[in-house]
């Protein structure tokens, strides 16, 4: 197949490349794109040296089967129709159309059949925090479908982009040399700090980041009645997010069969013996495919259960997702045609 990376040269954008460089796709042309500071610049890809192009109005997509987009929301909503205008496909890292009635948002391990009817030839990645939730919600729900769910995140600086990492080391520096430090990506001091503030506030008190893992849980699940309450945190972590969720589900379900459950759930990998004091943790855990779940327990305030995850939002959380989608779509189509 021949496969499009828009936004090569970003963060998120290496990453793909990466996964689809020790991936079994069978990948016969692949193209970069980005912007006009990176355009002309070169990136491996299994033994080959290929030349970033600038992503224009001109941009040619024909022969294109699959566009990986991660650019951001404005330049996806600007040149969806260029990249799609000769039947490429396009997976969407941004937010621009996850809630778009006829845009797939997707999560392989929950709802991948919802890839395979793309109206508009676009299908959105959700948002790094809804995926990681998801992924660990999925094998409760299975057991006993999901009804109320309340998340706090512990977000790394790396959700923010390579300049926020910059940042936060280089306040690091300046704090143990005796400077003033420099805040310039985030809303406050990150260094030695937490801040309970992600994205911009809305109307009801919560911030857009916490209303995408409201309103993307009930489309990806299928379910207009699931309730979700979020609280998105930074925290002075380099790379892989966190998150404390709390689950109620329509019949109890007991710690013995969360456990079982996770242990054999595509994409969750169980670490929880406390004992030992073993549990999911982001300094070990950045650059690791799987959502890493530990600390299952009965909630002692209600009938529902507790646990902890942790997961490299680069990866499950936007790349590898992404990929994974396209593997989805190319493993149905080849078993239809068997």
């Amino acid at each position: 197949m021949n496969i499009a990376i828009v936004g090569a040269g970003g963060a998120v954008g290496r990453e793909i490349l990466k996964v689809l460089e020790g991936g079994a796709l069978p990948v016969d042309n692949l193209r970069l794109f980005g912007s006009a500071r990176s355009a002309g610049s070169k990136m491996n890809f299994r033994g080959r040296e290929i030349e970033v192009e600038e992503l224009t109005r001109q941009s040619d997509f024909n022969g294109v089967d699959y566009a990986l987009v991660s650019a951001g929301a404005s330049v996806s909503r600007d040149f969806a129709d260029v990249i799609t205008a000769h039947g490429t496909i396009m997976i969407d890292n941004s937010s621009a159309f996850r809630m778009d009635d006829d845009v797939p948002l997707v999560v392989p391990e929950i709802n991948g059949d919802d890839a395979l009817d793309a109206p508009r030839r676009i299908i959105a990645n959700p948002n790094c925090t809804t995926i990681q939730m998801l992924v660990a919600l999925n094998p409760i729900n299975r057991i006993s479908p999901v009804k109320r769910v309340h998340v706090a995140t512990y977000q790394a600086a790396s959700g923010a982009g390579a300049a926020a990492m910059d940042e936060l080391e280089q306040q690091h520096r300046d704090i143990a040399a005796r400077r003033e430090p420099k805040v310039e990506r985030f809303a406050h001091q990150l260094a030695f700090n937490v801040i309970p503030h992600i994205d911009v506030f809305t109307d009801n008190g919560y911030t857009r980041e916490e209303m995408k893992m409201f309103n993307e849980t009930r489309k990806i699940m299928h379910s207009p009645s699931i309730e979700v309450s979020a609280t998105c945190v930074r925290v002075p972590v380099m790379r892989a997010h966190s998150e404390a969720i709390w689950v109620e589900t329509e019949r109890p379900v007991s710690v013995e069969e969360a456990r079982e459950a996770f242990r054999t759930a595509p994409g969750v990998t169980l670490i929880d013996n406390p004992g030992r004091l073993e549990y999911p943790m982001p300094l070990h855990l950045a650059g690791e495919y799987p959502v890493y779940v530990g600390r299952v327990r009965r909630d002692l305030a209600g009938p529902g259960l507790s646990f902890w995850t942790v997961s490299d939002q680069l990866l499950k959380g936007a790349a590898l997702n992404a990929v994974q989608i396209l593997e989805w779509i190319h493993n149905a189509r080849n078993s239809q045609m068997d």
